[in-house]
Order: C-alpha cells, then sequence, then structure tokens
C-alpha cells in the first residue's frame, strides 16, 4: 500500500550523517569516474598496457606467482608505480572507492571534538586506523 505525502514523517538527519553521506556521496562519483576514465583510456589504446591484452589468454591459466613472473607486475603497493599504464590505471579508482570512508571518517573528528564527544572522535580515529593498517599490508599473510 502507498503512502501518500501527508502521511510521510520528515527525520531530521544529524549533521555527521549528513556530512558523511555528503562526503562519501562526492567520493563515489569521483571513484566511479576514474574507473571509467582510466578503462575508456585502456580500451581506446590512449594508454600502453603494462600486459599486452594478446597475452593474457596465455598467461591467465597460471598461478598468480607464475603470472606475476611471467608479467613483472608488481606486488604490494608497487602498481602506484605504473599507473600510467593503461591496464593499471583502473587501480586508482578501486584506491579511491576502498579510501572514501577515511576521509568520510577524518572529516568527523573535528565536529565531535567540538561538541565535545571525545569518544565519537576516538572511534573514528581507531577506524581509520584499522583500515590504513589493512591497506599498508603490514598485516598480510602467506606472502
Amino acid at each position: 500500500m502507498a503512502v501518500s505525502a501527508s502521511e510521510r514523517v520528515r527525520v531530521a538527519q544529524p549533521p555527521e550523517q549528513l556530512l558523511y553521506a555528503r562526503l562519501l556521496d562526492w567520493g563515489t562519483r569521483i571513484g566511479l569516474v576514474l574507473l571509467v576514465a582510466s578503462f575508456a583510456a585502456y580500451v581506446l589504446g590512449l594508454a600502453e598496457a603494462h600486459v599486452p591484452p594478446e597475452r593474457l589468454p596465455q598467461i591467465w591459466q597460471h598461478p598468480v606467482g607464475r603470472y606475476l613472473e611471467l608479467t613483472g607486475s608488481p606486488t604490494g603497493w608497487g602498481w602506484l608505480a605504473l599507473i600510467h599504464r593503461g591496464d593499471i590505471a583502473g587501480l586508482v579508482g578501486i584506491a579511491v572507492l576502498a579510501g572514501c570512508s577515511v576521509l568520510c571518517l577524518l572529516a568527523l573528528v573535528p565536529l565531535y571534538l567540538r561538541r565535545g564527544e571525545r569518544s565519537f572522535a576516538w572511534l573514528c580515529l581507531a577506524e581509520v586506523a584499522v583500515v590504513v593498517l589493512a591497506a599498508s599490508g603490514v598485516l598480510a599473510a602467506g606472502h
């Protein structure tokens, strides 16, 4: 059953939710634009690929270690040195999308501190620390 406009209840959103949502919205838009642009550059041949597409069918069948060896592809954050390559550039958009929440959480810290809500500020900083630590590769196992 549809709810009429007069029956809807408006709920005021707290400022921290609005700020987080606005920043997350912009971050995801930027990440998506970067993904589409880098894919277009790769497909249209505007950026040279690290691994030529015609080689992919022959090397995709190998385990990842052998694939890395055959292609000379870096591991960890080594991809940053190759962001000018068409097939690697898409990782920038993925990194932006994965890191959106970090910037959103950091933006909340001053807001919480101004309101005297130090525990929420510390929680935001702790979440940022966990995400950054995970992304750093320090905790990687089996490599």
